[in-house]
């Protein structure tokens, strides 16, 4: 129970500072633009994957239901997943909008409009669509037979086929399959943009001018720390880490899962001048308000 209280303030928190930086960018026409697109599909991501993962916790802590149906756990697993592939390949798309603004700044604006920004979110989500359907499907065909002790309160793949009953080979290639075709991809053209980004930075003349190249993807490398590290970590326990603590498997996963959704748009308001000036505009117009309303009182 002590663990609950703060568990949903971060899931409110997480739900507040989201919905914020996308209803900043829907309101501020300035904010119309392919890098702050992508930083609302960022924020959809984020989103979705709290929303799969928060509540089975809380629901586990506060009313103690610590069952799950079969059903029920396939589909947030399903949900978990795609929101995490979604959020892996939109890191992507934004590694390809820092190397196009480093890189090309003279064609940025011809190169990465709205439009390819819009095709860019379409792809994601037909990619992820593609990728993750086959898995509830696969795990249909598998015998769980009694009650099994999952390692997380939420329901991950890796962790479902250690309790089927039959043979689990092609669920595992394909889970292998899946990682490296979307996660691992994605990482490796992540690292690749940015050692182009890294060979146009030393190609400027001036260290100020390094510094201010290189101060424009702090976001993004954020960003990127956040959800690979604990990712890797999280798959190397899995297939590896037999004797591996459980309270190290719950950390990670914690980690991996709740960590990005509560500090990526701390990260982006912080680092980004035009959101923080909006978030600082209405936190201003809300407090000039309460003092008009208490004048009148």
């Amino acid at each position: 129970m002590w663990s609950a209280v703060p568990l949903c303030s971060a899931y409110l928190l997480a739900l507040l500072e989201n919905l914020t930086v996308l209803s900043i960018i829907k309101v501020e026409r300035s904010l119309h633009s392919p890098m702050y697109l992508l930083l609302a599909m960022l924020a959809v991501a984020d989103l979705g994957l709290s929303t799969s993962t928060f509540p089975t916790m809380l629901r586990m802590l506060w009313l103690e239901a610590r069952e799950i149906s079969f059903g029920a756990c396939l589909a947030q697993m399903f949900f978990i997943h795609t929101f995490a592939e979604i959020e892996s390949a939109v890191i992507l798309a934004m590694a390809f909008d820092r190397y196009v603004a480093i890189c090309h700044p003279l064609r940025y604006s011809s190169i990465l409009t709205n439009s390819v920004a819009t095709k860019i979110g379409v792809a994601i989500v037909v990619r992820t669509a593609l990728v993750q359907v086959p898995l509830p499907v696969l795990l249909t065909r598998l015998c769980f037979t009694r009650v099994s002790k999952l390692s997380h309160p939420y329901c991950l793949h890796p962790d479902i086929i250690k309790h089927a009953g039959l043979d689990t080979r092609i669920n595992r290639a394909y889970d292998l399959f899946m990682l490296l075709s979307t996660l691992g991809l994605d990482l490796l053209f992540v690292l690749l943009s940015y050692l182009l980004i890294l060979k146009a930075i030393l190609n400027i003349a001036t260290w100020r001018e390094r510094l201010k190249a290189l101060n424009t993807c702090i976001s993004h490398i954020c960003a990127v720390l956040l959800f690979f590290i604990p990712m890797i970590c999280l798959s190397m326990m899995h297939r590896f880490g037999k004797h591996v603590s459980p309270r190290a498997y719950a950390f990670t996963a914690n980690l991996h899962f709740l960590a990005p959704p509560i500090l990526n748009p701390v990260v982006y308001s912080v680092k980004t001048k035009t959101i923080r000036r909006q978030i600082l505009r209405m936190l201003c117009q809300r407090r000039f308000c309460k003092s008009r309303v208490a004048i009148c009182q």
